[in-house]
C-alpha cells in the first residue's frame, strides 16, 4: 500500500483512472484538473492535491497529457504488476465475482475459488475451478497469493480469515456482513452491499 497518501485519496484515485479511460481521442490530447472536477463533480483544488501523488504534473493553462496521467495513475496504484487473488465462498455472491471481469484492469488476476459445500466443490465458474477449503493453503502457496476475497456466511466469516492469516494473505476484501478482528499487518476492506443499499434508501 502507498503509506504516503490519505486512504480517502487514495480510494479516489480508481475513480480517476476509470474516467479518463473512458475518454477517447476527439476528447483531445490534454485534461484540466477543472475538467476532471467538472465531470466527477468534485473541487478542483481536491482534484490537483490527489493527483499530485502520482509522477505526473500539469502543464500551465493546458493541463495534464490525458495518456500520461493515465500511465501515473495505473502506476501508482500497481495495475501494471500482477497480482494473484484467492476468492472463499462460491455462493451467488462469489460467483458473481468470479463471473467479473474487471479486476484484470487493476492487474489483480483471481486465481482459485474455495467453498466448504461439497455442492460446489468441483464446479467450473467464469473460468476458475471451486476446491474444497483443506485445498486453501496449498493454493496460497502455489500462486504466492496474498490478497483474498471474502464472500461468506457472517458466522464462517472470522474463522475463514484465521486461516488466511496464517497463511500469509495481508489483504482481505470482506463481504462478509461482520467486522473481522485482523492482525496488524493485515489489511481488511469490508463491504456490506446490503447495508450500503439501506443507506442509500434512506438518501433518496
Amino acid at each position: 500500500m502507498n503509506k504516503d497518501i490519505p486512504e480517502i485519496s487514495l480510494q479516489r484515485l480508481p475513480v480517476y483512472l476509470n474516467y479518463l479511460r473512458s475518454l477517447t481521442d476527439e476528447d483531445g490530447k490534454y485534461i484540466s484538473s477543472g475538467a476532471i472536477a467538472s465531470a466527477l463533480k468534485l473541487g478542483e483544488v481536491l482534484v490537483r492535491k490527489d493527483l499530485a501523488y502520482t509522477s505526473s504534473a500539469g502543464r500551465p493553462k493546458v493541463g495534464y497529457v490525458r495518456t500520461e496521467l493515465i500511465a501515473a495513475l495505473e502506476e501508482y496504484l500497481g495495475c501494471n504488476d500482477v497480482k494473484n487473488a484467492i476468492l472463499v465462498g462460491a455462493g451467488g455472491l462469489g460467483r458473481a465475482l468470479l463471473s467479473y471481469g474487471g479486476f484484470g484492469k487493476y492487474g489483480i488476476e483471481v486465481v482459485e475459488a474455495y467453498d466448504s459445500d461439497p455442492a460446489k466443490v468441483g464446479t467450473n465458474v467464469g473460468g476458475k475451478l471451486v476446491l474444497g477449503i483443506d485445498n486453501m493453503a496449498e493454493g496460497i502457496k502455489k500462486y504466492n497469493a496474498r490478497l483474498a476475497i471474502v464472500a461468506v456466511p457472517a458466522s464462517a466469516a472470522q474463522g475463514v480469515c484465521e486461516l488466511l492469516f496464517k497463511e500469509g494473505i495481508n489483504g482481505i476484501l470482506n463481504f462478509a456482513p461482520v467486522l473481522i478482528s485482523a492482525p496488524d499487518n493485515v489489511v481488511v476492506r469490508n463491504i456490506d452491499v446490503a447495508a450500503n443499499l439501506a443507506i442509500l434508501a434512506s438518501m433518496v
